[in-house]
């Protein structure tokens, strides 16, 4: 079966632009299929898997992708049925960064029409929604405490029209937002206002944030950032840009296959940037289950 290329006709900005003038030059070789609403893209993943399509290829930022792989998981055997694949659209695409695939269109797509695949863990939570028990994959990143509470206070207008620039005013928002601690239960107790987790070593774009991870060592690596303080903020932004971050001190670092996080209040979960649930959550890996086009 051809490609088929799960897409949000309604993105803007340049790279969605220079998308959507690239689209006619692909319709020749793969199935386009088109967001209609938030979640759509998982529906249309598991469509596509299940008509027999070889390689479902998310074009958007990573929240695409995370919806597209759990529409892969939907179908019985879905990801071995299927591989995935690319096109970096969004406002910061950290798997795309991970991979190594370049970042403009024509040459990602280059990439994806190659069709090298290797296979590469499968993180995957399980959480609360509404008070009932839900579960949801995730490919790069999840975060609880400040981080989660910095989406929650994104202004989309704003992204729409900043981009990046507009997690960092959520950010700074939320540092003037009551905080709550996240533990992590299993890992000897371990507490703090913020706490990430991550599949591959990159966090926000180039920022290593995880120096030890690997997409294929069946491990999560766990960031705990005990007290954040505007002066310990400002001290990891020098050390993100320096690739000092496990050096200075503010953080405990932590390698587990599975942990789960709980708090006493009220704490929103987020997966490759989007929260999707609350506390508490269970987050373990899945050894190499996610086949994945790389250049």
């Amino acid at each position: 079966m051809p490609t088929c290329v799960i897409f949000n006709p309604t993105a803007r900005g340049e790279k969605a632009k220079t998308f959507r003038a690239f689209l006619d030059t692909l319709s020749a070789h793969c199935s386009l299929r088109p967001t209609t609403a938030p979640g759509a893209a998982r529906t249309l993943a598991a469509q596509a898997v299940a008509e027999g399509f070889d390689t479902i290829v998310a074009a958007g930022g990573d929240g695409t992708v995370n919806e597209v792989i759990n529409g892969m998981g939907d179908v019985p055997d879905g990801f071995s049925r299927a591989r995935l694949g690319v096109l970096p659209l969004g406002t910061v695409n950290v798997l795309a960064r991970e991979l190594g695939l370049p970042l403009k269109i024509p040459a990602a797509w280059e990439i994806i029409h190659q069709g090298n695949e290797t296979t590469i863990d499968l993180p995957m939570a399980e959480f609360m929604v509404a008070g009932k028990l839900a579960r949801r994959y995730f490919v790069q990143l999840a975060g609880a405490g400040l981080d989660s509470r910095a989406i929650e206070l994104v202004d989309w207008e704003l992204k729409k029209k900043l981009g990046p620039l507009a997690y960092i005013i959520a950010g700074l928002n939320a540092m003037n937002s009551p905080r709550s601690r996240v533990t992590v239960e299993n890992t000897g107790g371990v507490s703090g206002e913020l706490v990430l987790l991550g599949n591959g070593r990159l966090y926000g774009g180039d920022f290593v944030f995880f120096p030890k991870a690997s997409l294929t060592d069946g491990l999560l690596d766990v960031c705990v950032f005990p007290h954040v303080t505007w002066f310990r903020l400002a001290r990891t932004a020098v050390a993100l840009f320096t690739g000092d971050l496990h050096q200075i001190g503010a953080t405990v670092q932590l390698q587990s296959p599975s942990v789960k996080l709980t708090s006493a209040d009220r704490v929103l979960l987020e997966l490759d940037g989007d929260n999707v649930g609350e506390l508490p959550a269970t987050l373990s890996v899945i050894p190499k289950k996610l086949r994945v086009i790389v250049p």
